[in-house]
Parts: C-alpha cells; sequence; structure tokens
C-alpha cells in the first residue's frame, strides 16, 4: 500500500498542476492566435502558412521524442493520425486561415466557439442522444450563428462565413472521432497530427497555387514564428492532453473564454470593428453552449459520485 501510494502521489499533483496549465494554454493563447493570423496573413498565404507552422512544429516535437527513445506510432496510429490531423489542422485550421482574410479575427472566433455545439449533434452518430435542455441550447446556439450571418461582419463574405462553419464541424468532428481510436501516446500523438496536418495543407497550398511575391514582413514572420511555438507546440499539445485526461465538455471549453479574447485583442490592435448585433449573437451562441455544458455536467454528476 505504501509503496503504490508513493508511485501514484507525484502524478496526481502533476495532474493537479497540468490540467490548470493546459486551459490557461487553450483559453488565452488560442485567443490569440485570431490575432497572430491575421498579421501573418499580412505576407503568408493562408494555406501555406499553416502547412510551414504545423510542419516545422510537427518535426521539431517528432524528433525530440524520437531522440528521448519514444518509439514511432504505428501504422494504424499513423493512419488514424492522418485522418485526424486532416479534420483539426488541414480542414480545421486551414479554413479558418483562409477565412480570415476577409473576416475580422473576433468575429472568426465567435464563429468557432459553435463548436461544443456541433460536436453534440456528432454525438448522435455514436448514439449519444442530447437531453431536452441539450436541444434547446442547440437551437438557441445554432440561432446566434444564424443571426450572426445577418451582422455587418459576415454578411460581405460569404466564403468566409462557410469556411468558418466547415472548420467548426471539422474540428467537432476530429475531436469525437479521434477519442475512440487508437492513437499515439501523449505528445506523439500531437507530432503525429501535426505532421500530417502540415503535409495535406502543403499539398492544398500547391493546388490552390500558392506563392509569396516579397519577402514577408517582419510582424508578419513574428506571427508565424509565435503560432508556431505557442499555438502548435504549446497549446495544441495541451488541447490533446486535455482531450486524453477530461471530459470532452471541459476540453471543449475553450470556446467559452476565445471568442472575448480574440475579440478584445482584435479591436487594441487591429482596429477591428465588432458591432452590436455580433456581440448579442456572441452571447446567444455562449448560452447555447453553456445550456449543453450544464445539461451534460448535471447528467454526469450521478455516475461520477457513485463510482
Amino acid at each position: 500500500m505504501n509503496q503504490t501510494t508513493a508511485v501514484q502521489t507525484p502524478r496526481i499533483s502533476g495532474t493537479r498542476l497540468l490540467l490548470p496549465l493546459a486551459l490557461l494554454s487553450v483559453y488565452l493563447i488560442w485567443g490569440s492566435t485570431y490575432l497572430a493570423i491575421s498579421v501573418a496573413l499580412q505576407s503568408w498565404p493562408p494555406f501555406m502558412m499553416g502547412s510551414i507552422r504545423f510542419l516545422i512544429a510537427g518535426a521539431a516535437l517528432y524528433t525530440g521524442l524520437r531522440m528521448r527513445g519514444m518509439p514511432s506510432p504505428t501504422l494504424r496510429q499513423w493512419l488514424n493520425s492522418a485522418f485526424a490531423g486532416s479534420l483539426l489542422l488541414g480542414i480545421g485550421n486551414g479554413a479558418v486561415c483562409y477565412a480570415q482574410q476577409t473576416v475580422a479575427s473576433g468575429l472568426a472566433a465567435i464563429v468557432i466557439a459553435s463548436m461544443p455545439l456541433f460536436a453534440a449533434t456528432i454525438g448522435v452518430v455514436y448514439k449519444t442522444w442530447p437531453s431536452r435542455v441539450e436541444w434547446i441550447g442547440l437551437v438557441i446556439g445554432f440561432s446566434g450563428v444564424i443571426l450572426l450571418n445577418f451582422g455587418n461582419g459576415l454578411d460581405g463574405s460569404p466564403l468566409g462565413a462557410v469556411a468558418l462553419i466547415m472548420a467548426a464541424c471539422a474540428w467537432a468532428f476530429g475531436s469525437v472521432w479521434s477519442q475512440r481510436q487508437d492513437m499515439p501516446p501523449a505528445l506523439m500523438n500531437t507530432a503525429a497530427q501535426m505532421l500530417c496536418g502540415g503535409v495535406i495543407l502543403g499539398v492544398v497550398a500547391l493546388l490552390h497555387g500558392e506563392r509569396l511575391h516579397a519577402v514577408p514582413s517582419l510582424p508578419a514572420t513574428l506571427s508565424l514564428a509565435y503560432l508556431i511555438v505557442f499555438g502548435s507546440l504549446v497549446a495544441f499539445s495541451a488541447y490533446l492532453y486535455l482531450l486524453n485526461n477530461v471530459r470532452p465538455l471541459l476540453a471543449t471549453s475553450y470556446a467559452y473564454v476565445n471568442p472575448p479574447v480574440a475579440v478584445l485583442l482584435g479591436m487594441l490592435f487591429l482596429g477591428e470593428q465588432v458591432h452590436g448585433i455580433d456581440v448579442f449573437a456572441m452571447l446567444v451562441i455562449l448560452a447555447g453552449v453553456a445550456l449543453i455544458a450544464f445539461s451534460k455536467a448535471t447528467r454526469r454528476a450521478p455516475t461520477t459520485s457513485g463510482s
């Protein structure tokens, strides 16, 4: 008993430290990446930027893990990582970068805040049926998404709006699907998905005919470096850690915090304007997400307390 306690105590204390740090990372860092993407897009094409970001971050992490003796993923794990990476990073992040060419960073974050709504809907595929309160949350949340499309920020960019909805759907499905698959362990999962996602975005960049027409500016390059180090290596690793260690409800709770952070930074540093209807739509979306979160928390509480 004493030996078991001695082994488990560091793990518990480490988990207690890692969980809040991981949550803080996805809350604040991912909220700031919308600003960084907007600045980087001033010089870098969207899909090329995403490809460079994830290939560098993934290669650095993969090399470091292999040097420390961690085995390479199995073939099945590589295939699962390729599919998850194509959803989370290829479509999810790539569509956001594409949309932010015409959509303000704050508004992009508001649309992506609808991701938990799509995740709850996709849960039906795995026979996780929404409760009555969750259905109400879904209706309210999607009403906010529709309302946002009538606002001043998205009505002039239909392609941007469609791209953001696609990004939210892909990210939701990738998050739900990957939790039920044989994925690489710990940080190797992060590295594998970033490498696969970076390759996919690189292919899209080539097919899209992207190229640099001038030397990238210093602010754009520094923003890309920030996305590589903090947005990818730190925050994405933290998100996958949360997916593997906490309920999906808590892992996706960054959707509450990212929009206000992105809106505030966009207004402060880019002079973006957010109109009243956009703010109201954000509140409606978050209200729907909150209802779903509250319903899942209360529904799962008896099971947790009884175990």
